[in-house]
């Protein structure tokens, strides 16, 4: 499924809640924050229900969240009770109150685990984490809430609508964290300190082996090693980063790197790396 359907998707799912609600509404439309109507502790869940979703419709997503807590908090045994519930928590991430969106979508989790919108709850969670992820260069923290919270949606819901969607931010989440190891890795390489930069490469190769900073996480292996001293680490970094990558230019720098250094004598390029990775395949390289 495409990302435009999902989307329609994630649209029909609140469309449908609200036209199952109007149905078992009465006929009061007022709004919560306004002088014609009573307190709301005196509305019924069904007005109440009506005046946030005229909020929600137009919009008003932070008034329409706090008009369907409301209305849980009064009346938790109504029938609407539960979609209201739900829809705070959209209502809330559309507000980009992302706190109280994950708040409201998990509580909705907890109370319904086994319902047919408890995928819809958990995407919810997942998004609200994944809208906040930020640059590498702070703490992904974060990220990291997000892809956990993306693997429980596919792991418990694997033919739920939006298991597309999340495989796709899993990636770049995953992606978000191999950079900011490389990031780390970087700044270890540049001030010298060899053997914390190495950690942090051998991170991203082995935990972080689909993402795109792979081939450069090799190369820098080779880099570190040779500063070091260690050829037989640089020549194995360097052989499985010709294996998997033959015509990359992070390879290309990387025999350049191993022939100048003495690790590696002039020759064939190709028969090189096959036979030192047959070897490094017989055993542990990192």
């Amino acid at each position: 499924m495409s990302i435009g359907n999902i989307r329609n998707s994630v649209r029909a799912t609140v469309t449908c809640l609200s036209l199952m609600a109007l149905s078992a509404c009465g006929g009061s439309t007022g709004t919560l924050f306004g002088e014609s109507k009573p307190p709301i502790e005196t509305q019924s869940p069904q007005d109440i229900f009506a005046d946030a979703q005229k909020e929600l419709a137009k919009k008003n997503h932070r008034r329409a969240a706090k008009m369907f807590d409301e209305l849980e908090r009064l009346h938790p045994y109504s029938d609407l009770s539960k979609k209201a519930m739900l829809l705070s928590a959209y209502s809330s991430y559309e507000a980009a109150e992302y706190d109280d969106a994950v708040t409201s979508a998990q509580r909705y989790v907890g109370f319904f685990p086994s319902d047919d919108q408890t995928d819809y709850a958990r995407y919810i969670v997942a998004q609200s984490y994944y809208e906040q992820i930020v640059d590498v260069g702070r703490d992904q923290g974060i990220t990291e809430d997000a892809l956990s919270a993306f693997r429980e949606l596919v792991a418990r819901h694997p033919d739920s609508d939006y298991v597309d969607d999340a495989r796709l931010k899993m990636d770049t989440a995953l992606d978000q964290l191999s950079g900011k190891e490389m990031t780390i890795g970087r700044y270890y390489l540049k001030r010298g300190d060899y053997l914390a930069a190495i950690n942090r490469f051998q991170t991203v190769v082995k935990q972080y082996d689909t993402t795109s900073h792979v081939q450069e996480a090799l190369h820098r292996l080779v880099e570190a090693n040779l500063a070091l001293g260690l050829v037989g680490e640089a020549k194995s970094a360097g052989a499985v980063l010709g294996h998997n990558y033959p015509g990359s230019e992070w390879y290309a720098n990387s025999y350049a790197m191993l022939t100048e250094s003495g690790a590696v004598v002039g020759g064939d390029k190709d028969a090189w790396y096959k036979r030192a990775y047959r070897q490094v395949i017989k055993g542990e390289w990192l």
